[in-house]
């Protein structure tokens, strides 16, 4: 991992299913949930790395995305995650003698990695303890005028073990697992921990860490336009923190929202990261 700042935010995966993808809690039978998010990394041109470096462009990445998951019994849910992508990019900032093919501005929207999952609660005492395995499709797309990638060029496989315990008005859970990665990307390990607690009637505060540390077991060789751009490419890591907010406007239907920081990283953006969406529960007939 690399020099630590306080300064510098990163949006990567931090939201990407902003409650409970990660938790130990799984659905009632016949019960779903659902989010509809939109998560954006505005317009930045610094990368962590080491050194850090500059894209030498302005980059914004959004991101709306949907996601469920479903009840199949009391302790086994199945989960859905659609991501659809909406990056920009500028033209080159400094103009230097390069190829023109690799300093073109563009916008490109096209899905990211489709995900597909299953959690399978196995202790259900005060602590609770739940298994997950998730796999995300490959099915991103990328641009080489551009350089403008929407996902990973992979397959990707995660088992979880997730733990969590509720309180009165608050919790407490946790993760680790890893990403498996096809096509020669490196694979990554991953944990992390999150709390919350119930600030007010309806609104809940959650404050998180999270760490994925790549085990640079790949070797994979992107196109120098890709590599300019940082997105998506191969040995991304980062320790990260934030805080999530959910308003909870009726038993079955709230708003969410959160931002996310960065301690250090790896080939991922330097910039300040929001989320904000709704969410709603209910009963299949």
């Amino acid at each position: 991992m690399k020099k630590i700042t306080f300064i510098s935010f990163i949006l990567f995966y931090l939201f990407s299913n902003l409650l409970f993808a990660q938790s130990p809690w799984t659905e009632n039978k016949g019960e779903f949930y659902t989010q509809f998010s939109f998560s954006t990394i505005p317009s930045y041109n610094e990368i962590f790395g080491n050194p850090d470096y500059f894209s030498n462009r302005n980059i914004t990445d959004d991101t709306f995305q949907l996601y469920g998951e479903y009840g199949i019994s009391g302790k086994t849910t199945l989960i859905l995650n659609i991501p659809f992508k909406n990056i920009t990019t500028s033209d080159i900032l400094n103009p230097i003698p390069l190829d023109p093919s690799i300093i073109n501005g563009d916008t490109r929207n096209a899905f990211g990695n489709i995900e597909a999952g299953i959690k399978q609660n196995f202790i259900t005492k005060k602590w609770l303890l739940t298994g997950q395995l998730n796999i995300e499709i490959n099915t991103s797309s990328y641009d080489d005028i551009s350089g403008i990638r929407t996902g990973y060029d992979a397959f990707t496989f995660t088992p979880l073990i997730n733990f969590g315990r509720s309180f009165n008005k608050s919790y407490l859970q946790g993760f680790t697992g890893f990403n498996l990665r096809t096509n020669n990307y490196s694979s990554n390990f991953k944990i992390g921990a999150e709390g919350g607690t119930k600030v007010f009637n309806r609104i809940w505060l959650i404050a998180f860490l999270d760490f994925v540390i790549s085990l640079e077991n790949g070797s994979i060789e992107l196109p120098i336009e890709n590599q300019l751009t940082a997105l998506y490419v191969n040995n991304q890591e980062y320790t990260a923190f934030g805080l999530k907010f959910i308003g909870e406007i009726t038993p079955d239907f709230g708003l969410i929202a959160g931002f996310g920081g960065a301690f250090s990283g790896n080939n991922v953006a330097k910039q300040a990261a929001i989320n904000v969406g709704i969410y709603m529960k209910f009963k299949s007939d």
